[in-house]
């Protein structure tokens, strides 16, 4: 059994005791970073922080300034993500459901394959450990819709600063890698060395 909720809990804490102006030049910087990464892509999967989560509010419209089309996830109730297109001039919606705190995009589901087809994905994380195993919320449901990714294709992780863990992260079977980091000081492809 891993220790999954420890190390959760560490991270959260750790993201607590940010200050908010580190945090904010923090997420300007991790903006700045994603929208040079995925610039002109044709289509580009990604999340909606919550807060306190890395690229902070300002990242969807951001990330759909510089793309052609921007999937964002809708959280079904068998925990796996189906995507929306994100239109900026609709912008985002409670979720249906009560208890869930995510926003959703407005407008119609693509399906759960539709992440399949995106030249990038950006994910969030609370940690990374060197051979890119990440550390979520503790849902699943991006390790769900990751396992419908091309090997091929990109699969970021944003992070602050002090978020790449050096030891193993615990993981489980489900648990999907990710490909490169993105933190405040630019991108950083898994597997690293010391």
């Amino acid at each position: 059994m891993s220790d999954k909720p420890g190390a959760r809990a560490a991270a959260l804490a750790a993201r607590r005791a940010m200050p908010q102006g580190d945090r904010d030049r923090a997420d300007r910087a991790l903006i700045e970073a994603a929208r040079d990464l995925v610039r002109d892509a044709g289509s580009v999967a990604a999340y909606i922080p919550m807060p306190g989560e890395p690229g902070g509010p300002d990242l969807v419209d951001a990330l759909a300034a510089v793309v052609g089309s921007l999937l964002l996830p809708v959280l079904r109730l068998d925990l796996d993500l189906d995507w929306a297109r994100y239109d900026a001039t609709a912008g985002l919606s409670p979720p249906e459901r009560p208890g869930v705190r995510l926003r959703e995009p407005v407008g119609p589901r693509l399906g759960v394959d539709a992440i399949a087809l995106c030249y990038a994905v950006l994910v969030p994380a609370l940690a990374v450990d060197r051979h890119g195993m990440r550390l979520g919320r503790g849902g699943g449901s991006f390790d769900r819709a990751l396992a419908r990714v091309a090997p091929e294709t990109p699969v970021v992780a944003l992070l602050y600063e002090g978020e790449l863990s050096e030891a193993p992260l615990p993981a489980e079977p489900h648990d999907r890698p990710v490909t490169a980091v993105l933190t405040p000081s630019g991108v950083r492809p898994v597997p690293w060395s010391s």
